[in-house]
This record gives structure tokens, sequence and C-alpha cells, in this order.
């Protein structure tokens, strides 16, 4: 995962049909996150989205930290 995206863990993400999903924007704390939410929920009403944390794992552990 690049460096940018590493900053910028907390998600908007807006759920469709058949279990699909769509990432609406990236935030780097959850406070910008939920503020977002709030206004597109006012933008699109009938849309569903939720706030995720982008908790990837698969980042790779420093050689020296072991």
């Amino acid at each position: 995962m690049p460096y940018r995206e590493n900053l910028n863990r907390w998600l908007v993400v807006r759920l469709l049909a058949n279990m699909q999903r769509v990432v609406v924007a990236r935030y780097r704390t959850q406070s910008d996150a939920d503020g977002y939410l709030r206004v597109i929920q006012r933008l699109i009403p009938d849309g569903k989205f939720l706030v995720v944390f982008d908790g990837d794992t698969k980042s790779e552990v420093c050689k020296d930290c072991r």
C-alpha cells in the first residue's frame, strides 16, 4: 500500500446491490469521515453509506522489529 493511502485509513463507502461497495472518500481522522458522511447523506438521502477503518494487515513488518 502506498504511503499516501496509509495516511488516509478512514473510508466512506457506498453500499450497492449484490453486496457490492464503492469507496467514495478517504480521510485521516474518523471525525472528518463522519462529517462527510452526514453531508453526503443529506445530498443523497436514498443512498446507503458507511464509515469504516481500513485495517489492512498485509503491510510488511519491520525486519529489525522481530
